[in-house]
C-alpha cells in the first residue's frame, strides 16, 4: 500500500508518495486550478494500490478530499496538530516546509490506526453551513442593535429600553424631531441601521427555514431532547458529522469537551475541567444544561441531586452536561442505524 500525503493550501498543494517502510518515493507540487484533480490522479495511477492522506480534510484540504472520494479514492483525514506533532519529531527540530509537512502526514497515515475515512459531503454539511450563518447573522444582528442603542441614546433623553426590535426602533424614530444638522446626520444614519436590522431579521427568519427543511431531511429525534430546537440541533448535527468516527459516548463527550481530564499523579487521583474540545458542541450542552436544570423534567431531577451532594451549581450543571452528551450521542447513533436500515437493500428473499 502506497501513502500519498497532501499538505493543502489555497494556491497550491504538495503531495509525497512513502512505500510501507515510510521511504520517500515521489514529490511532486501542484498548482490548485481546475484540473489539480485530474493532474494529481494521473500522477497517482503509477500505485495501483494507494491511499491519500488529506492534512484537514474537513478544513483547507475539504475541497481536494472531496474530489478525490467522488473519483472513489480511498482517503483519509489527517488532523493538523498530529501531522505537527510528527514532522517535529521526523526533523528533529521546528524546520518546516511544504514536502516536510506532506511527508509527516502521509507518515501520520501510515502508522496512525485510527483516522477518519473521509465520505461524502451530505446533509449534515449543509447544516453545519447554514449553523455558521446563523452564527453570522447573529452577531451582526447584536453590532447593529448595539449601534441603534448607542443613536438612540444620543437622540432620546434616557434613550430607549432593553430588548431593542425593529419595531420599538421604528417608533423611537417616529417621535424624534432633529433641531440641529448633527441630529438629523444621527436621525438619517439611525435609519440606515434600522433598515439594515430588518434585512437582518429577515434574513435569520429565511435561516431558520432552511434549517427546519434540512433537518427534516435527517429525520433527527434530536428535537425529542427538552430543551433542542430547531437552531441547536441544526448546530449539533452540522459539528457532529459522521457519529461513526466516534467509537463509544466516552470518546464523544471528550471531543465535546464535557468530560473531565484526568490528571491523577502518583497516590493523588484528580481530574480537571476540559477546556478543549470543540467549544461550538460545548456551548450547545451549556444551553441546553441551563434550560434542563431550570424546567420540570429528568434534567432539574439530576441537577438537583448533584446540589443535594454539596455540588456548587456550576459543578452540577458540569455533571448535567456529560449526562446530556450520552443522551445526544445515543440519539444520533440511533438515528443513523435506522438510516442505514432503511438505505439497506432488501435481500432476495424477502423480494
Amino acid at each position: 500500500m502506497i501513502i500519498i500525503g497532501i499538505d493543502p493550501h489555497k494556491s497550491s498543494l504538495t503531495a509525497v508518495a512513502i512505500d510501507s517502510a515510510g521511504t520517500k518515493l515521489s514529490i511532486r507540487r501542484f498548482v490548485v486550478n481546475a484540473g489539480t484533480a485530474a493532474a494529481l490522479t494521473k500522477w497517482s495511477q503509477s500505485w495501483p494500490s494507494r491511499r491519500f492522506a488529506v492534512e484537514g480534510a474537513r478544513g483547507l484540504g475539504r475541497g481536494i478530499a472531496q474530489v478525490l472520494v467522488a473519483g472513489d479514492e480511498d482517503v483519509v483525514d489527517v488532523p493538523s496538530t498530529l501531522a505537527m506533532k510528527v514532522r517535529v519529531l521526523s526533523t528533529g527540530g521546528g524546520r518546516k516546509t511544504d514536502p516536510d509537512d506532506a511527508y509527516a502526514v502521509a507518515i501520520s497515515a501510515l502508522h496512525h490506526k485510527g483516522l477518519h475515512a473521509v465520505r461524502h459531503e451530505d446533509q449534515t454539511t449543509i447544516l453545519r453551513l447554514l449553523s455558521e450563518r446563523r452564527d453570522d447573522l447573529a452577531h451582526e444582528r447584536a453590532r447593529t442593535l448595539n449601534r441603534l442603542h448607542q443613536l438612540l441614546r444620543e437622540l432620546t433623553p434616557g434613550g430607549v429600553p432593553l430588548g431593542l426590535s425593529a419595531d420599538k426602533a421604528a417608533a423611537a424614530l417616529r417621535r424624534i424631531k432633529p433641531t440641529t444638522a448633527t441630529e438629523a446626520c444621527r436621525r438619517d444614519l439611525t435609519k440606515e441601521l434600522l433598515a439594515d436590522l430588518r434585512r437582518i431579521d429577515a434574513n435569520i427568519k429565511t435561516n431558520e427555514g432552511q434549517m427546519r427543511d434540512a433537518l427534516a431531511a435527517t429525520n433527527t429525534t434530536l428535537l425529542e431532547v427538552h430543551g433542542i430546537g430547531i437552531v441547536l440541533a441544526a448546530k449539533l448535527l452540522g459539528h457532529i458529522g459522521d457519529i461513526t468516527r466516534f467509537p463509544t459516548a466516552d470518546h464523544f463527550a471528550s471531543y465535546t469537551g464535557a468530560a473531565p481530564l484526568d490528571a491523577s499523579s502518583g497516590e493523588q487521583i484528580r481530574h480537571r475541567l476540559n477546556t478543549g474540545g470543540n467549544r461550538q458542541l460545548n456551548s450547545v450542552l451549556h444551553t441546553i444544561a441551563v434550560c434542563q436544570s431550570r424546567d420540570p423534567g429528568p434534567g432539574k431531577v439530576y441537577y438537583q441531586r448533584k446540589l443535594s451532594e454539596s455540588k456548587t451549581p456550576t459543578e452540577a450543571r458540569r455533571a448535567l452536561k456529560r449526562r446530556l452528551a450520552n443522551v445526544i450521542y445515543r440519539h444520533v447513533m440511533r438515528d443513523h442505524r435506522h438510516a442505514m436500515r432503511d438505505q439497506k437493500p432488501p435481500n432476495d428473499a424477502a423480494a
